[in-house]
């Protein structure tokens, strides 16, 4: 019985680090910008103008020990529903903005055991581009299909460095923060076991260039057991222009109870976003408590204001 397999691309980005290091890089092959004359680049950082055409060179380096046959293409990047970090589209898929203008100088090529090879990229920028950032990457896809652990899917890797064009025009930065959703498991008497609670938003993008969003959450109102605000963590290092990402993050030893509203914040580049979601959180045994001791309360203010009543009367 033969085998089929279906081909999966798995493809890995370098990230944009502000020292001048990298290239990247799977342990096996690499994808960096050329050297310039002034300074290694870890990314391609290209201004843009539209109705122009932009040439650089990349460098795909084998560390093997045996020649290496790549696919070279210009792929179109975005963020990941997941959580946030950028991938790109596949070779297969249809490129809409840097993978539609980009083409390297060849398709394929043969990088010999522990070599490297030069290779030309072009990008043509269309005279009706919109202003601000386009992102991308140029892929080196390795043409072998290795078989996945435990099935009979085969895997294809593939490695990345990122293109970041900026097309010349006005740069308008806008950030939103959408549908904004607060639960909260709490134990049923406070102080005698876990609390823990699930913020869950959207981060929009509604602006033309990148940002590095910041991300905060606090309560307005009444909070019982816990702080009123935090800095949340797991916004994406780079928010594409138009992409939005659904986040959720939980939050150990938060309020017990409260009631109010919270708000999630973000902030970048002098632009600033909110949304918000209100709450009502009082665990029914606390409240069966609250109420027990204030019927409690009450009855015995009763007794005592009848037990004043009678002595008065008596005397």
């Amino acid at each position: 019985m033969r085998t089929a397999f279906v081909a999966l691309l798995l493809l890995v980005l370098t990230t944009l680090s502000p020292s001048p290091a990298g290239a990247a890089d799977n342990g096996e092959w690499s994808v960096r910008p050329a050297d310039s004359a002034i300074t290694p680049r870890a990314a391609f950082e290209l201004p843009a103008q539209p109705g122009t055409t932009l040439t650089d060179r990349a460098v795909v380096t084998n560390t093997t020990a045996a020649p290496l046959t790549f696919r070279l293409y210009v792929a179109d990047a975005h963020n990941t529903e997941r959580d946030g970090g950028l991938a790109v589209r596949g070779i297969e898929e249809t490129q809409r903005d840097v993978g539609a203008w980009g083409k390297p100088e060849q398709d394929a090529i043969t990088v010999p055991a522990r070599s490297a090879v030069t290779v030309g990229i072009s990008l043509s920028i269309p005279r009706d581009a919109p202003p601000g950032d386009h992102v991308g990457a140029l892929v080196a896809v390795d043409t072998r299909v290795r078989p996945a652990d435990g099935s009979h899917l085969g895997v294809q890797r593939g490695v990345g460095a990122r293109i970041y064009l900026r097309v010349d025009g006005p740069q308008q930065p806008a950030l939103t923060v959408e549908d904004v959703q607060f639960t909260t498991r709490s134990p049923h008497l406070p102080w005698t076991g876990t609390r823990e609670s699930t913020i869950t938003y959207t981060l929009h993008n509604t602006g033309n260039v990148k940002l590095s969003p910041r991300v905060s959450l606090s309560f307005g109102g009444v909070v019982l057991g816990g702080a009123g605000e935090r800095r949340l963590a797991n916004a994406p290092a780079e928010l594409l222009p138009g992409q939005k990402v659904r986040l959720t993050e939980t939050w150990a030893g938060a309020p017990f109870a409260g009631w109010g509203r919270v708000t999630v914040t973000a902030s970048a580049d002098n632009v600033r976003g909110s949304g918000t979601d209100d709450i009502l959180q009082i665990p029914w045994l606390f409240a069966a408590c609250l109420a027990l001791l204030s019927a409690a309360w009450w009855l015995l203010r009763r007794r005592r204001a009848t037990h004043k009543a009678r002595a008065a009367a008596r005397g």
